[in-house]
């Protein structure tokens, strides 16, 4: 069983945006230096977070992203269901044909541990993860390295 990176990427990305939220709309480009993913990448995420009404974009100069709706009622299943990801722990992908085309004898274990850990992140709000200690350590790390990063000096090409 395995969550690909799509999953915990749209994952990180909501939660990026649940922490700076009170900056107004972020962009691609900021989550993007933040947590070392694609912004092509971070793109195609949020087509399908927006699909699924869990963010809104905001066009124009200071545009970005923000979430829909509080973090707090913002579940870990729902992003990573509305980027397709699926956690599935049976050999199949949950299609019973994991034995020469016929059920296996695990593959109602498997079954039921896909639903156990469906049900689990489905019980996980983005304002439960934000409230740990170390998540805000964590984005006080992030934040103080892309100031770094924005104050670097442009040097010239000779």
């Amino acid at each position: 069983m395995r969550l690909t990176a799509k999953g915990r990427y749209a994952v990180t990305a909501m939660l990026d945006l649940a922490v700076h939220q009170k900056a107004g709309p972020i962009s691609l480009a900021d989550i993007s230096r933040r947590q070392g993913i694609s912004l092509s990448y971070l793109e195609q995420l949020f087509a399908k977070l927006r699909k699924h009404n869990l963010v809104s974009s905001v066009r124009g100069p200071g545009g970005g992203y923000q979430l829909e709706r509080d973090p707090g009622q913002i579940f870990v299943a729902e992003i990573v269901d509305s980027v397709d990801e699926n956690v599935d722990a049976t050999k199949c992908s949950g299609r019973a044909d994991c034995q020469h085309g016929e059920m296996c004898l695990s593959h109602q274990l498997w079954s039921d541990l896909s639903s156990e850990i469906h049900h689990f992140l489905a019980g996980i709000d983005l304002a439960s993860i934000l409230a740990k200690r170390n998540v805000k350590q964590i984005a006080a790390r992030q934040d103080a390295i892309e100031d770094e990063f924005v104050r670097l000096p442009v040097v010239a090409d000779l």
